[in-house]
Protein backbone atom coordinates (compact mmCIF):
# COMPACT_ATOMS: atom_id res chain seq x y z
CA UNK A 1 0.00 0.00 0.00
CA UNK A 2 1.18 3.56 -0.92
CA UNK A 3 1.61 5.69 2.08
CA UNK A 4 0.41 9.87 1.47
CA UNK A 5 0.77 12.70 3.74
CA UNK A 6 2.71 15.59 2.35
CA UNK A 7 0.25 15.19 -0.17
CA UNK A 8 -3.13 14.65 1.81
CA UNK A 9 -2.08 18.25 3.43
CA UNK A 10 -3.07 19.95 0.20
CA UNK A 11 -5.86 18.17 -0.18
CA UNK A 12 -7.02 18.95 3.21
CA UNK A 13 -6.81 23.10 2.64
CA UNK A 14 -10.41 22.80 2.21
CA UNK A 15 -11.57 26.34 1.46
CA UNK A 16 -14.91 27.19 2.86
CA UNK A 17 -17.17 29.23 4.56
CA UNK A 18 -19.72 26.49 6.16
CA UNK A 19 -18.40 24.84 9.55
CA UNK A 20 -16.03 22.45 10.99
CA UNK A 21 -18.34 19.51 9.58
CA UNK A 22 -17.90 20.01 6.48
CA UNK A 23 -14.01 19.72 6.36
CA UNK A 24 -14.69 16.22 8.07
CA UNK A 25 -16.83 15.14 5.34
CA UNK A 26 -14.31 15.66 3.06
CA UNK A 27 -11.18 14.30 4.58
CA UNK A 28 -13.37 11.41 5.11
CA UNK A 29 -14.51 11.01 1.25
CA UNK A 30 -11.05 11.70 0.25
CA UNK A 31 -9.26 8.73 2.84
CA UNK A 32 -12.32 6.31 1.37
CA UNK A 33 -11.56 7.34 -1.88
CA UNK A 34 -7.67 6.95 -1.14
CA UNK A 35 -8.09 3.53 -0.17
CA UNK A 36 -9.71 2.75 -2.96
CA UNK A 37 -7.37 2.92 -5.17
CA UNK A 38 -4.10 1.40 -3.03
CA UNK A 39 -3.52 4.97 -1.11
CA UNK A 40 -2.92 5.37 2.76
CA UNK A 41 -3.08 8.45 4.49
CA UNK A 42 -0.66 9.20 6.94
CA UNK A 43 -2.15 10.72 9.67
CA UNK A 44 1.18 11.34 11.99
CA UNK A 45 1.99 13.52 8.96
CA UNK A 46 -1.03 14.89 7.71
CA UNK A 47 -2.41 18.31 8.82
CA UNK A 48 -5.52 20.20 8.01
CA UNK A 49 -6.23 23.93 8.16
CA UNK A 50 -9.68 25.72 7.68
CA UNK A 51 -10.10 29.00 5.73
CA UNK A 52 -12.65 30.91 6.92
CA UNK A 53 -13.99 34.11 7.35
CA UNK A 54 -15.95 32.96 10.61
CA UNK A 55 -13.04 32.96 13.27
CA UNK A 56 -15.12 30.13 15.07
CA UNK A 57 -15.13 27.32 12.48
CA UNK A 58 -13.19 24.91 13.42
CA UNK A 59 -12.13 25.32 16.82
CA UNK A 60 -11.17 22.34 17.74
CA UNK A 61 -7.17 21.28 17.43
CA UNK A 62 -7.48 17.84 16.31
CA UNK A 63 -9.83 16.27 13.74
CA UNK A 64 -10.75 12.64 14.63
CA UNK A 65 -11.47 10.13 11.75
CA UNK A 66 -10.81 6.13 11.24
CA UNK A 67 -8.90 6.52 14.84
CA UNK A 68 -6.45 9.00 13.26
CA UNK A 69 -5.83 12.68 14.63
CA UNK A 70 -5.67 15.41 12.23
CA UNK A 71 -3.80 18.10 13.71
CA UNK A 72 -5.11 21.66 12.48
CA UNK A 73 -2.42 24.38 11.20
CA UNK A 74 -2.84 28.36 10.91
CA UNK A 75 -0.50 28.47 8.20
CA UNK A 76 1.35 25.79 5.84
CA UNK A 77 4.37 25.81 3.42
CA UNK A 78 3.50 24.55 0.06
CA UNK A 79 5.85 24.75 -2.72
CA UNK A 80 7.61 27.46 -1.52
CA UNK A 81 4.78 29.50 -0.68
CA UNK A 82 3.37 30.05 2.99
CA UNK A 83 -0.59 29.81 2.90
CA UNK A 84 -2.22 31.27 5.94
CA UNK A 85 -5.77 30.69 7.19
CA UNK A 86 -6.53 34.61 6.77
CA UNK A 87 -5.47 34.60 3.58
CA UNK A 88 -3.18 37.04 4.61
CA UNK A 89 -0.05 37.35 2.31
CA UNK A 90 1.93 39.98 4.07
CA UNK A 91 3.98 37.39 5.59
CA UNK A 92 4.45 35.80 1.65
CA UNK A 93 5.81 39.08 0.85
CA UNK A 94 8.14 40.00 3.54
CA UNK A 95 9.48 36.30 2.81
CA UNK A 96 9.79 36.60 -1.07
CA UNK A 97 11.02 40.57 -0.42
CA UNK A 98 13.99 38.80 2.03
CA UNK A 99 14.54 36.26 -0.38
CA UNK A 100 15.09 38.49 -3.21
CA UNK A 101 17.48 40.77 -1.34
CA UNK A 102 19.24 38.03 -0.46
CA UNK A 103 19.47 37.04 -4.29
CA UNK A 104 20.85 40.81 -5.03
CA UNK A 105 23.38 40.55 -2.67
CA UNK A 106 24.38 37.16 -4.04
CA UNK A 107 25.32 38.79 -7.39
CA UNK A 108 25.90 42.32 -6.46
CA UNK A 109 29.32 42.08 -7.42
CA UNK A 110 28.79 41.23 -10.74
CA UNK A 111 26.17 43.94 -10.98
CA UNK A 112 28.44 46.78 -10.22
CA UNK A 113 31.14 45.46 -12.42
CA UNK A 114 31.89 47.99 -15.18
CA UNK A 115 32.16 45.14 -17.39
CA UNK A 116 28.35 44.60 -17.60
CA UNK A 117 26.71 47.01 -20.05
CA UNK A 118 23.58 48.90 -18.44
CA UNK A 119 21.14 45.86 -20.84
CA UNK A 120 23.00 43.28 -19.62
CA UNK A 121 22.83 44.27 -15.93
CA UNK A 122 18.83 45.11 -16.43
CA UNK A 123 18.56 41.20 -17.88
CA UNK A 124 20.46 39.68 -14.79
CA UNK A 125 17.98 41.82 -12.56
CA UNK A 126 14.97 40.49 -14.71
CA UNK A 127 16.05 37.08 -15.33
CA UNK A 128 17.99 36.14 -11.27
CA UNK A 129 16.07 38.52 -8.94
CA UNK A 130 12.79 39.23 -9.99
CA UNK A 131 11.62 35.79 -10.38
CA UNK A 132 12.45 34.65 -6.62
CA UNK A 133 10.53 37.62 -5.60
CA UNK A 134 7.49 37.30 -7.49
CA UNK A 135 7.10 33.51 -7.64
CA UNK A 136 3.73 32.97 -7.32
CA UNK A 137 2.33 36.38 -7.31
CA UNK A 138 -0.39 35.25 -10.10
CA UNK A 139 -2.43 34.70 -6.70
CA UNK A 140 -1.67 37.51 -4.46
CA UNK A 141 -4.21 39.99 -3.87
CA UNK A 142 -2.80 43.04 -2.92
CA UNK A 143 -3.39 46.24 -1.03
CA UNK A 144 -2.10 49.86 -2.31
CA UNK A 145 0.59 48.88 0.94
CA UNK A 146 2.15 45.95 -0.52
CA UNK A 147 2.48 47.03 -4.51
CA UNK A 148 4.21 50.03 -2.88
CA UNK A 149 6.84 47.61 -1.39
CA UNK A 150 7.30 45.81 -4.00
CA UNK A 151 7.55 48.76 -6.39
CA UNK A 152 10.15 49.97 -3.95
CA UNK A 153 11.99 46.51 -4.17
CA UNK A 154 11.81 46.88 -7.76
CA UNK A 155 13.11 50.37 -8.05
CA UNK A 156 16.30 50.10 -5.52
CA UNK A 157 17.21 47.23 -7.08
Amino acid sequence: MVHISYWFVLMMLIYLEEAYITVKENAETLIVASKEIGLEVKADKSKYMVKSRDQNAGRSRHMKIDNNSFERVEEFEYLGTTLTNQNSIQEEIKSRLKSGNACYHSVQNLLSSRLLSKNLEIKVDRTIILPVVLYGCEIWLLTSREERRLRVFEKRV
